[in-house]
């Protein structure tokens, strides 16, 4: 039997669900990305961590990237539409080729909650809707419809289906010798 740690950081509580969900679903331990000391990670033959996106980083990543790992899956949480967005970016700014090689990065869809923002985060997504508003409509991708017609909303997206790729690879993972 794998021993698993669940880690996430979590803003606005939709990578929270996903990381309850996520444990439960496995049977693993569930930990605030705080509540766990970097030395602790070697403990389990798995760890799944999960963070936020925000300006195109993964939320308290750097716990599972500069710390080892025996196993480690990763999981994002953002408000796009995971089939249609390009997170090559992302998971090079958060883990190194090396990383890359080893860990397994699934995308999940959370939400926005306009009325919970911080000043920052709103003053951020009120210049992504001013410069979704300048391009042409022909131009406008399947992401910039969606803000234009949720911008201002409170939207959740948590779909607990879509954590079980994340769950069968994690229970597929062979034992660590």
């Amino acid at each position: 039997m794998k021993k698993i740690a669940v880690i996430y950081k979590s803003k606005y509580g939709y990578t929270q669900r996903y990381a309850q969900w996520i444990a439960e679903a496995l049977d693993a331990q569930l930990y605030e990305h705080t509540a766990i000391k970097p030395q602790q990670l070697e403990d389990y033959d798995v760890v799944v961590y999960g963070g936020g996106l925000y300006a195109g980083g993964i939320n308290g990543a750097k716990l599972v990237t500069k710390n080892p790992c025996k196993n480690l899956v990763m999981f994002t949480v953002g408000v796009a539409i995971p089939a249609d967005t390009d997170y090559t970016e992302i998971v090079n700014n958060a883990l190194t080729p090396a990383q890359q090689a080893q860990t397994k990065v699934f995308h999940l869809r959370g939400g926005i909650s306009y009325s919970k923002l911080s000043f920052l985060h709103k003053m951020l997504m009120a210049a992504v809707k001013k410069s979704v508003e300048k391009k042409p409509e022909a131009e406008r991708s399947t992401e910039d419809i969606g803000i234009l017609e949720t911008y201002g909303q409170d939207i959740d997206f948590n779909d607990r289906t879509s954590i079980m790729p994340l769950v069968e690879y994690v229970q597929n993972l062979p034992p660590q010798q």
